[in-house]
């Protein structure tokens, strides 16, 4: 009786194999074609490069971060304006009435006068040796009713140069020059900043483009498990047509493929969430079809081990790593405090040296029977305002002086306080180089073994998949054998499953795992952020998952 039960499932199974058989309820729940995840809106095929070179371009964060080279620039600008000649001028009217106080002015009770002068110089702070000029020129003329003025009206020409030298303080650094040498060094780590931005982004694109790879990839192994679900489900439903099972029995395979349904919905979802992270990171949202564009990766799943000396990436780390150029950087943005402050210590010593030339006119008057005679001035020469200049100009009446200036705090100085905190800043910072290189090394160690560890895995996880697959053909055949029950064949179903997925997880995170090794030697590994990258492949009918999960880079 046991041969014509199998022989009347061999018949039963090879009709269905040749005609096929009717479709179930749970199979119209979802469609798992390839067209069911096809967007209507166009589709852009991109190699992982290609991705990477978009993101280069559009990605919002790298837009932003190249400003900030930019907004240096005009930082070190206003910094250097300090050495920009000033130039300066006026122009003043004056009329004034005041009373007589003095016989010398003669019988006249109110004396009024009508000034006009100008003024122009230019002064400048020297970029050498912390000195600075004025260099002036004054004019002007006078006309008043005072019987006592000689010249009326009277011209004036005054030429001036001053200038001052500081011998001890701000001789070799002076406010100036410390600030042009800061945002000199702030120009130099922002610099640092995006070139560590661009590796962080790079990173973060390499992995989303991972992840969109395998959550397809994921969404194939649950098409593969529904498949065989489905398959299960028409081979019983044969059984209980030709009265080998009891309809009672198929609700179990039913079961089983409306959870694997689920699994392909979830999946589908997977995908497009790995397409939205990936589409932050690559495309420009300002373009009209950002949100419609189905992203297509043209790269295929494949395991390249490659070699790791974590010994040599080490010393590549500790020499090129961004974080730890950066913070040099510091120690060198803290040296110029140092310099500063020691130099500020020093008393204030200057030299200043003033010339002035000058030049006077107008019309000369003199009075024949006195000052104080109420008879009309008589005029005895005039001079031109040319001549003034000349006087002025051509050193006819020069004033020369030297003068030594001292200036010292009695007591503890702001300077030596700003003095000892600048040297106890830099000692922090080349502890805080120390701590970053030690942690530097330690995680680039850690990303080598991992990557070991990870290409180990893949291999592990490739066998369990083959041996999976051998003992779900070993069961079948038991089952089409009568030698085992359905919930066997569904469990060496899900094992299968769950293998396939464990391949793909350690693809994944081989994949991954690489990107951080090579990361870790140009940048810092950040983490965090709504545009980062997570890969999760995950069994619900297990009930078991696997994430891996890097951020978008941070702005400084």
């Amino acid at each position: 009786m046991c041969d014509y039960k199998r022989l009347a499932i061999g018949l039963a199974m090879a009709g269905l194999s040749v005609f096929g058989a009717d479709p179930v309820r749970a199979q119209t729940a979802v469609d798992t074609s390839a067209a069911a995840v096809q967007p209507s809106g166009p589709v852009r095929r991109l190699s992982i490069d290609e991705a990477v070179a978009l993101a280069l371009e559009q990605n919002l964060d790298l837009q932003v971060e190249r400003f900030n080279p930019q907004i240096q620039d005009f930082a070190i600008s206003a910094a250097r304006s300090g050495w920009t000649p000033n130039f300066q001028s006026q122009l003043l009217t004056r009329d004034s009435s005041s009373p007589n106080d003095t016989f010398l002015s003669g019988s006249i009770a109110t004396l009024s006068q009508q000034s006009t002068t100008s003024s122009m110089g230019v002064g400048q702070l020297l970029p050498w040796g912390g000195g600075s000029y004025n260099l002036g020129w004054d004019s002007g003329r006078i006309e008043t009713n005072n019987a006592a003025q000689n010249r009326n009206p009277q011209l004036n020409s005054t030429f001036f140069l001053n200038f001052t030298q500081p011998l001890l303080r701000n001789f070799r650094m002076d406010p100036t020059r410390q600030q042009i040498q800061l945002s000199e060094k702030n120009r130099e780590i922002v610099d640092v900043q995006l070139q560590q931005s661009i590796s962080v982004t790079t990173r973060n694109v390499r992995n989303a483009y991972y992840d969109l790879m395998f959550t397809i990839g994921n969404l194939r192994v649950q098409q593969q498990s529904l498949e065989l679900a489905q398959r299960s489900l028409r081979e019983n439903r044969a059984r209980v047509e030709i009265g080998t099972m009891a309809p009672i029995d198929i609700v179990e395979a039913e079961a089983e493929v409306a959870q694997r349904e689920e699994n392909v919905i979830v999946a589908e979802a997977s995908i497009a969430r790995a397409e939205d992270r990936l589409r932050a990171l690559v495309f420009d949202p300002a373009n009209p079809d950002f949100w419609t564009v189905k992203l297509e990766p043209t790269e295929t799943v494949t395991f390249q081990p490659i070699a790791v000396d974590s010994e040599a990436a080490v010393r590549n780390a500790l020499a090129k790593r961004t974080d730890l150029t950066a913070i040099r950087k510091q120690v060198e943005l803290s040296d110029v405090n140092v310099r500063f402050f020691k130099n500020q210590r020093l008393p204030d010593v200057n030299a200043v040296v003033n010339y002035s030339g000058l030049g006077r006119g107008g019309t000369i008057l003199e009075d024949p029977d006195g000052p104080l005679q109420p008879l009309p001035s008589q005029i005895v020469a005039r001079q031109s305002f040319g001549t003034v200049l000349g006087d002025a100009f051509g050193n006819a009446f020069p004033t020369w002086s030297l003068a030594l200036q001292v200036n010292y705090p009695l007591g503890r100085s702001n300077a030596e306080a700003n003095y000892a905190r600048s040297r106890l800043q830099v000692s922090q910072v080349q502890k805080d180089v120390a701590s970053t290189e030690l942690q530097v090394a330690t995680q680039v160690r850690d990303l080598a073994r991992s990557v070991q560890t990870n290409g180990k895995r893949v291999e592990a996880t490739r066998a369990s998949r083959a041996l999976s697959e051998k003992r779900l053909e070993a069961e079948e055949k038991k089952y089409q054998a009568g030698m085992t029950t359905p919930f066997l064949v569904f469990q060496a179903q899900r094992d299968l499953n769950q293998a396939r997925n464990n391949e793909l997880q350690a693809l994944l995170d081989y994949a991954r795992s690489v990107v951080d090794f090579e990361t870790s030697q140009e940048a810092p590994l950040q983490t965090g952020g709504v545009a980062g990258s997570t890969s999760t492949l995950s069994n619900t009918s297990s009930g078991t998952t696997g994430t891996g999960t890097t951020g978008r880079q941070q702005r400084q």
